[in-house]
């Protein structure tokens, strides 16, 4: 059960991966700083006034899928064909209901339609052209497939298509960069994973976490990762934890990641940094998995784990300043 002093907390990701600090200046090191904490501080500010966990994350799962600095919605990767297929997924700790979509590539928020999914379908997952009919029936945004381009991105694709690569995530934008000063990340593209996600808990003692992906550059059209997939990247339970991954999405499926968290704090015990912690540097790493994970927990604790050199990330509880951070 959720303790009554539990205070509500708002925790997001933006994509994990390998550390390159020499490559930034302070202020391209900031620009990302600056990101997240724009991105936790309305759904703080919503978690304060008595808002919904659910309300929470898909707020901020939607500003990031708004923000090209991170790969989903607006500034996603293209796939081997140059297009979009954009995936995602929502689910509510109180009563596990969950929803999710994948492949789309016309739906301005997929967080959004993956929302609509559970509460106006008796379905978890629509995939396709399915999808985007289903959410433009309930009356959600619209857009054209080009609205997620950008030139970044594109040239992202050449280069793969060039140097003959599958990219996972956008990790292609180190073949467009390379390790200069002008790339604006202070990850290193090349081994970095572009999903999002956010965890909340809130004042009734709700949990619910949201998570999206624009993919991976130079993906065979139709492949789906673990993001839209309820266990496998995404996850909530108000008996255990609320859980977002990033990282190798084929791994983190074949791991159950986001739910085995919360499976061993149910069955085995383990508080959460103990389950977060073995399943991101322990069962992960054994399939040769890599990324990490957010999570928080009935009580309101926060864990942030990831087995690779940084992840974007950060945490705000209500009435305290937001926390944010990159590197380890």
């Amino acid at each position: 059960m959720t303790s009554s002093a539990a205070i509500p907390v708002i925790a997001i990701h933006g994509g994990a991966g390998t550390l390159s600090r020499n490559s930034i200046s302070a202020d391209q090191e900031r620009t990302y700083h600056d990101a997240l904490r724009c991105v936790l501080l309305p759904p703080q500010r919503l978690l304060a006034s008595g808002g919904s966990a659910l309300d929470a994350v898909t707020l901020a799962v939607e500003m990031l899928e708004d923000c090209p600095l991170f790969n989903a919605g607006h500034g996603s990767v293209f796939t081997h064909d140059g297009t979009h297929e954009l995936d995602a997924s929502v689910m509510d700790g109180a009563n596990l209901r969950a929803g999710a979509v994948a492949c789309v590539s016309r739906i301005r928020r997929p967080v959004r339609a993956a929302r609509a999914v559970m509460e106006h379908s008796e379905h978890v997952l629509f995939v396709g052209p399915g999808a985007e009919a289903f959410a433009e029936s309930v009356g959600l945004e619209m857009v054209s497939p080009g609205y997620f381009s950008t030139d970044a991105r594109r040239e992202q694709l050449q280069r793969a298509l060039a140097a003959s690569k599958t990219l996972l995530d956008h990790d292609g934008a180190a073949l467009v960069f390379g390790n200069t000063p002008q790339t604006g990340t202070p990850l290193d593209e090349s081994r970095k994973f572009g999903t999002v996600g956010a965890v909340a808990l809130d004042a009734r003692g709700n949990l619910a976490a949201a998570t999206s992906t624009g993919g991976m550059t130079n993906k065979r059209v139709g492949r789906v990762g673990d993001t839209p997939l309820i266990g496998a990247g995404n996850y909530a339970d108000n008996r255990t934890a609320a859980v977002s991954c990033t990282g190798t999405g084929e791994t983190f499926m074949r791991a159950v990641a986001a739910y085995d968290v919360c499976a061993r704090m149910a069955y085995g015990g383990q508080t959460l940094e103990q389950a977060s912690t073995e399943v991101v540097m322990d069962a992960l790493p054994a399939l040769g998995g890599t990324g990490g994970l957010i999570a928080v927990d009935a009580n309101g604790n926060v864990c942030l784990p990831f087995n690779s050199e940084g992840m974007y990330r950060g945490f705000a509880r209500i009435g305290e300043t937001p926390q944010t951070a990159i590197y380890r």
